[in-house]
């Protein structure tokens, strides 16, 4: 019988002086651990210097989602504070996250962002997710949210009633973010400049797109303590003909296919066929990749360093095995790397 793969095989310590609160600019600036999953041999570098890991011909798919401006701070009637994560919008209609929603009830109009924006609540559907209506003084939800909405920072990114909303909803967008959607960046993104997209150019690297609208499930705890009872939430995506195509020409030249987060990765091993093509088209992917996964696709991952127990934690280790990359974590640890959404980046080659 083989043994159910468990949620706390991929826990490790992390001080939390190893959290990044902010990012370093530029960004590129940013530390990059390299590591050769075939032989665990690490190199440590900056982000960049990723031209010089990859060779001419090789292909880097992005994902060119872009992160909406759903964050919004508040007050409940009795004065006491709220925050909301929009989840949906469709016009005045839509799903929130909120916190904390204890003294929360049917009926409550809460007032966002200093009367910008208010919230009426319709239905608790569990878990701090509420169904509410959006009012807007002029009736443009989507302009209010545009002018006053904050970036959708993760819980672990703090920030004081003084946060420079502007530079914050600046940085939590990658220079890829083309088709809005997301309630959250597909962060290994952020480490991408201008500069460093020609220097791949000039080096011979080619780049393609996907989209994959990171929803919910980014924030979303693991709750089993085996891995396989997990259930993915579903995220749209789409594959564009001329990405498929990309990838098909990259492998047929013998070329590396390398994955720019696991947003990317989730996307293109969605799609994959066996022969490590893609097939294009757009759909709902609510593929968990952990260990015992067939990577179909890509050859290689960019990828920032993820949090303990989380699905992401176990997609890198599925790609590069759990026992290589938990020590290339406690390495990066040691060496005083930053973690998560604002830290350094990780390439597995």
């Amino acid at each position: 019988m083989i043994a159910a793969v468990l949620v706390s095989d991929f826990d490790y310590e992390l001080p939390p002086d190893r959290i990044a609160k902010h990012s370093v600019e530029p960004r590129d600036a940013a530390r990059l651990f390299v590591l050769d999953r075939s032989t665990g041999a690490t190199t440590h570098a900056t982000v960049a210097d990723l031209p010089q890991f990859l060779a001419p011909g090789d292909l880097l798919v992005s994902n060119d989602t872009r992160v909406m401006p759903w964050r919004l701070r508040g007050s409940r009637g009795s004065g006491g504070a709220v925050e909301c994560l929009l989840v949906r919008v469709e016009g005045t209609s839509g799903e929130a996250l909120l916190k904390p929603s204890k003294k929360l009830r049917e009926g409550d109009l809460l007032r966002m962002e200093h009367g910008a924006l208010s919230l009426r609540l319709e239905r608790a559907l569990g878990g701090g997710r509420w169904q509410l209506t959006l009012l807007a003084p002029d009736g443009n939800v989507d302009a209010v949210l545009e002018r006053c909405g904050r970036a959708p920072l993760p819980p672990y990114v703090e920030r004081d009633d003084e946060e420079d909303v502007a530079k914050d909803r600046e940085r939590y967008q990658t220079v890829f973010a083309r088709v809005p959607g997301a309630i959250a960046a597909p962060t290994a993104g952020l480490h991408f400049t201008p500069r460093l997209l020609q220097q791949l150019a000039e080096r011979g690297v080619e780049l393609a797109s996907v989209t994959l609208h990171v929803g919910e499930g980014t924030f979303a705890s693991l709750r089993t303590d085996v891995v396989e009872q997990h259930r993915m939430h579903s995220e749209v995506f789409e594959l564009p003909p001329t990405t498929a195509a990309a990838i098909a020409a990259a492998k047929a030249r013998g070329n590396r296919v390398v994955a720019i987060g696991t947003t990317s990765c989730r996307t293109l091993e969605t799609c994959a066929r066996d022969d490590g093509t893609v097939q294009p088209g757009r759909g709902a992917s609510d593929l968990f990749l952990y260990p015992g996964a067939r990577f179909r696709c890509i050859d290689a991952l960019f990828t920032n360093f993820r949090l303990p127990k989380s699905t992401l934690v176990m997609l890198v280790a599925a790609f590069a095995g759990r026992e290589r990359i938990l020590a290339a974590y406690h390495e990066a640890v040691e060496r005083g790397y930053r973690f998560f959404s604002f830290g350094d980046a990780m390439l597995i080659l």
